[in-house]
């Protein structure tokens, strides 16, 4: 449980030791409001992907790919917490359940609204979904901007990272594996 009062003590101690008064007009409020921001950024440690995506199970013989894509990704770098964000695109090929396809965002949410590093976040994703549905294989591709390497470090402003992980059908058919690819590149609609 996060404490808010402990969390405006020390975002107001880091103002003062960044050499900035946490008293002047513009900052006296700025210690309550990073820590209301820093619960939401992290709320995701607060939810439980497996039971958003077994609040929609539902039993069908489809058995083509779904998939589920530019899904926007929010999330807090471990290293520097920095944001980094951009599109995670989910595949998967049903074996008698599918999801409703609001879950599979939400599934994003919880994973990336917490302290994550991206190839963590791809992975945890794909084993959600494949733990949850027993699919005949998963894809994930996550493409990120990353503020710890745009705005400090070595500050490459349009650099994009790019991560993926399979499972099943996705892993040993690679005509599977680039229909995903094709589909999440074309402009479909």
């Amino acid at each position: 449980m996060m404490n808010h009062e402990g969390m405006e003590a020390q975002y107001r101690s880091i103002i003062e030791q960044i050499g900035e008064d946490p008293t002047r007009e513009g900052l006296q409020k700025t210690p309550e409001r990073v820590a209301k921001a820093m619960k939401f950024l992290t709320h995701g440690y607060d939810l439980k992907p497996d039971e958003i995506v077994q609040q929609a199970i539902f039993h069908e013989e489809y058995s083509e790919m779904v998939i589920v894509k530019d899904i926007e990704v929010y999330s807090m770098c471990e290293h520097h917490m920095l944001p980094f964000f951009g599109k995670a695109h989910i595949a998967y090929i049903p074996d008698g359940k599918i999801v409703g396809l609001s879950k599979l965002p939400r599934v994003v949410d919880a994973y990336a609204r917490r302290l994550q590093v991206q190839e963590r976040l791809t992975i945890e994703i794909r084993d959600c979904v494949q733990r949850t549905l027993e699919p005949k294989g998963v894809a994930v591709v996550i493409e990120c901007c990353h503020m710890c390497m745009q705005m400090r470090g070595v500050q490459k402003q349009n650099s994009v990272t790019t991560t993926s992980a399979f499972t099943g059908i996705f892993l040993k058919n690679d005509a599977t594996r680039k229909e995903f690819i094709n589909l999440v590149q074309a402009k479909l609609h």
